[in-house]
């Protein structure tokens, strides 16, 4: 469903991505891991248009798209069928749990508010927080923030949940519950980019696992055969470091 070939992207003088290929097919829970550095996030970013690539192709659900020459028009059609969900939630401090998953569908979506307001309130509830719909986000801890935002992506009734480092901004112990959200997710179907640094969800919930180095792809291929069988030393350095 998503075909991603050659991407690039520069920032002045520094190279951060040089020839990305991706392919990730309907139900697929890809795991895109590396040191820092790496150019994982400029790479998700760049897929979503969050920035624009020096080059690359994109087909996504039989169209195809030039990323470095992409009009608006063509980024609202793919970004209505994804969502994102960043490292530091992005909510809208002054709104509730459930304004902030409605906001997106009312105005961007011209949904109407009560239904609107249902959808919101499922989605709230898939997350384990039917509860909390009336609190604001500073009423709520990071892990519960961090799931508002997984229910806003949720919905967007999104083909594709772009996750751009979910736990990194959590403190340890509030880890487990957003993992637990996407881990249900995934076995529900839904198709997930993952950039994380979490190798236990890597290695359990994730179907394949892509390794970058160097804004490039040193090592692909399915979960079970990355994490048990690597092939490239580098990727087996970069195992033993994080203690896989």
């Amino acid at each position: 469903m998503l075909k991603i070939r050659d991407v690039r992207k520069n920032f002045g003088s520094l190279e951060v991505l040089r020839g990305v290929d991706l392919d990730v097919e309907k139900g697929d829970v890809v795991a895109i891991l590396g040191p820092s550095g790496s150019g994982k996030t400029t790479f998700l970013r760049c897929i979503n248009f969050l920035e624009t690539a020096d080059r690359g192709t994109m087909e996504f659900d039989g169209e195809n798209y030039d990323m470095s020459h992409i009009s608006r028009k063509e980024i609202r059609r793919i970004r209505r069928k994804t969502a994102f969900v960043f490292q530091n939630f992005n909510l809208f401090l002054n709104k509730t749990a459930l304004e902030n998953v409605t906001e997106g569908l009312i105005v961007a979506r011209k949904i109407p508010k009560a239904q609107a307001v249902d959808i919101g309130k499922r989605a709230l509830e898939k997350v384990g927080l039917s509860d909390r719909c009336g609190h604001y986000p500073g009423q709520l801890s990071g892990g519960q923030q961090q799931r508002v935002a997984i229910a806003r992506a949720i919905a967007a009734d999104p083909e594709i949940i772009f996750f751009d480092e979910p736990t990194s901004a959590l403190d340890p112990e509030l880890i487990g519950e957003v993992l637990e959200v996407m881990k249900n997710l995934a076995q529900e179907g839904m198709t997930m980019l993952v950039v994380t640094h979490e190798m236990n969800f890597a290695r359990n919930v994730s179907t394949k696992v892509m390794f970058m180095e160097d804004g490039q792809v040193a090592e692909a291929g399915g979960s079970k055969e990355f994490f048990e069988n690597p092939k490239g030393e580098r990727t087996r350095e970069f195992l033993r470091l994080v203690n896989v």
